[in-house]
């Protein structure tokens, strides 16, 4: 039995206020891009199943555009006659009972079964059972729902757990609302033959369980999500599950690094042959205050013409001979700063989950200060 399980789509997501020849936002363009390659994969390998696990859209209300084009991708697996089983996310659920949950639009696909009601549902089969516990708001409901789940576990079919959360801190993606997986529960994944997980967008087995794991999402809704990788689970059930990563093809995030210390040879040697049509992060480092005033960040983006997009980060140096205001430190180089001070601070683990998270925070300011350029 072949399952493909995919999950964090993110349909409608954009970024970066680039469109393309259609007029699409890029970044939008490259997601239902994303997208449309699984499902040309799955028209070729023809698995048993096919199971989403959640962020189909971006939002719980998305555009327009973002509901044609689902449609119309469903209206091709849908006409493969495979099971789909899906359930929502917390991007794809209301926060409100004012609004009517999106997954409903599906309800008419003969093929497509939408668990998106905050609470567990069964979908069974002749010989496997998916238990669908999709986005909770309410966590206190979420512990009754889990016990739905364990009381319709069968022991003489297969048995597949769908949810949207996060299992331990570690996948933790600190969003509002994010529902977070009780771990006095987590016996249950023993009892399972597989635990499809959304939620978390890096693919991998999750701690100790050989049959618990995220599909990562298809596309990065962040800039410092700097994995190459995106792509989905090939899941073979026999006497034990199988897990193979299978690759789609993405926008590349490429780094490059200016020594300002030898500025002109660094500019000189920076090899552009891996930058066309990608995402680039330059890195300007050992820069000092006077440099970064003749150093404009529009003639650093004039060397990467090739590229889709071009983010300046500088990176001052600690330097004795330069007189450095407060407001310097704090303007340009408060990332730097911050980032040691809670290395001093934590454990490597507790580091290593927090430094995304504050990346993200000041490349925000990073574009804005960049546009003021």
């Amino acid at each position: 039995m072949k399952i493909i399980h995919f999950s964090d789509t993110h349909l409608g997501y954009n970024d970066l206020d680039i469109v393309n020849e259609e007029n699409i936002n890029q970044r939008e363009a490259d997601f239902y891009d994303a997208f449309s390659q699984v499902v040309e994969d799955i028209e070729k390998l023809k698995p048993d199943f096919v199971i989403h696990t959640g962020d189909l859209f971006h939002r719980s209300s998305p555009s327009n555009r973002a509901i044609t084009f689902a449609l119309k991708e469903f209206k091709r697996l849908n006409a493969l006659n495979i099971p789909i089983i899906m359930i929502a996310g917390n991007h794809s659920t209301p926060r409100t009972n004012l609004s009517s949950p999106i997954l409903k639009i599906f309800e008419d696909f003969e093929n497509v079964y939408v668990s998106y009601e905050q609470e567990y549902k069964k979908v069974e089969f002749d010989n496997i059972i998916f238990h669908t516990l999709p986005h909770m708001n309410d966590e206190t409901k979420a512990q009754e729902q889990i016990n739905l789940c364990e009381d319709n576990i069968n022991s003489t079919k297969k048995n597949i757990m769908m949810m949207h959360c996060s299992v331990g801190a570690w996948y933790l993606m600190q969003e509002f609302g994010e529902w977070v997986y009780p771990s006095s529960k987590e016996y249950l994944f023993e009892k399972m033959d597989y635990v499809a997980l959304g939620h978390w967008h890096g693919f991998g087995n999750v701690g100790k369980y050989e049959n618990v794991f995220y599909s990562g999402s298809t596309e990065r809704t962040s800039l410092n999500d700097k994995r190459n990788s995106k792509g989905y689970a090939l899941v073979e059930l026999d006497d034990k599950v199988k897990v193979e990563y299978k690759e789609i093809k993405i926008r590349p995030i490429i780094t490059k690094t200016v020594d300002c210390q030898e500025y002109e040879k660094s500019i000189e040697t920076l090899d552009l042959s891996d930058t066309k049509d990608a995402i680039v992060e330059v890195k300007l480092q050992n820069l000092t205050t006077m440099q970064s005033i003749d150093i404009q960040n529009s003639d650093i983006k004039k060397l990467f013409a090739d590229a889709m997009s071009v983010t300046v980060k500088r990176e001052f140096k600690k330097d004795s001979n330069e007189s450095a205001t407060l407001d310097d430190i704090q303007a340009l180089s408060l990332e730097e700063y911050f980032l040691e001070h809670i290395k001093e601070q934590s454990e490597d683990k507790e580091y290593d989950r927090l430094k995304p998270k504050i990346q993200e925070l000041f490349s925000k300011y990073e574009e804005a200060y960049d546009d003021t350029l």
